[in-house]
């Protein structure tokens, strides 16, 4: 394990329900051993995120923070709900491309390791990967771990 590692950035989405509790336990096998702590990464696509806010906007200011908007959001809490105690954690959100918005957070918060999930590819496609997948791959400021579906 390295010693240094102190954030860790879990990009969470909707399609990450079904493996929620896989990626918990990936970002728990690295978090626990050096005391890091969890950073959740929503990113919202624009149309999706004025949908929310009509749903949840503070009608005496007018705004949503969008990282309270995240914090809302059914696939986060569920994941926040499992994740262990004594594992610090915050949620960040971002309403831009999902992959340039989780390196961005990444960089913001100094990440030390970003965790994606994604799904099993047909034999067709496993040469190419998902382009939030890839996006962060290819540009995380610090190492990636890829958590696939089992």
């Amino acid at each position: 394990m390295n010693p240094t590692l102190d954030t860790i950035v879990l990009g969470v989405g909707e399609a990450d329900s079904s493996r929620s509790e896989t990626l918990v336990d990936a970002v728990e096998e690295l978090a626990r051993p050096t005391d890091a702590r969890v950073v959740f990464v929503h990113i919202f696509d624009l149309k999706s995120y004025k949908e929310t806010v009509e749903h949840v906007l503070d009608h005496e200011t007018g705004r949503v923070d969008p990282n309270e908007l995240a914090d809302q959001m059914s696939v986060v809490r569920d994941m926040r709900d499992q994740l262990s105690d004594e594992i610090q954690y915050e949620t960040r959100a971002a309403t831009r491309k999902k992959g340039d918005g989780i390196v961005a957070i990444a960089e913001d918060v100094d990440a030390d390791r970003v965790v994606v999930g994604g799904h099993r590819r047909s034999p067709s496609s496993k040469a190419i990967l998902g382009s939030t997948v890839q996006t962060v791959l290819l540009n995380a400021p610090c190492p990636v771990t890829f958590v696939r579906d089992t």
